[in-house]
């Protein structure tokens, strides 16, 4: 059934769909987890962490100053989600499974945006780790943003893109 989705259709539900899941568990860390508290779900492995990201993926441009931040993160994010529109726009008729993955991105730099504007920051929770290897914390928005950038990169090293 979602496969036979008109394309403005799918990407509204697929990009809503991780919105609302996103600044939900967002709300949930933010309104019964303490900042830099975490609960332990598999020990020695996996945490849930509140914690405020003022940088962009793995911390990128965190030692900057708030103004600059904010200014290339608002920039950057609104840009990219423009962007991913155009591309989806292009390709959503002709390629599905490359329209559920700019979907996917969409939604996520909608849910990091959203937090960006509400906090200046980005809320993180989900917490992995091995011994004293921490990978970076991260949330629902850069997971449907990773997932979409795996597929976009399918299409890409896999020469599926359309002509555009």
């Amino acid at each position: 059934m979602v496969g036979f989705l008109t394309p403005i259709r799918r990407l509204a539900l697929v990009s809503i769909s991780v919105v609302l899941l996103d600044q939900f568990t967002k709300w949930l860390i933010v309104k019964h987890l303490p900042l830099y508290t975490h609960i332990a779900v598999i020990d020695h492995f996996f945490n849930i962490t509140h914690v405020l990201n003022p940088g962009g993926a793995f911390g990128f441009f965190a030692e900057q100053s708030p103004g600059i931040r904010k200014f290339i993160f608002l920039f950057l994010s609104s840009g990219v989600a423009l962007f991913v529109l155009w591309l989806y726009r292009k390709t959503a008729r002709s390629h599905i499974f490359l329209s559920y993955g700019l979907a996917l991105i969409f939604g996520g730099a909608i849910g990091n945006l959203i937090d960006r504007f509400r906090f200046g920051k980005v809320v993180d929770f989900l917490d992995f780790y091995v011994g004293a290897f921490h990978w970076p914390a991260f949330n629902i928005a850069d997971s449907a943003i990773t997932i979409g950038m795996g597929i976009l990169i399918y299409h890409v090293i896999f020469n599926k893109l359309p002509e555009i």
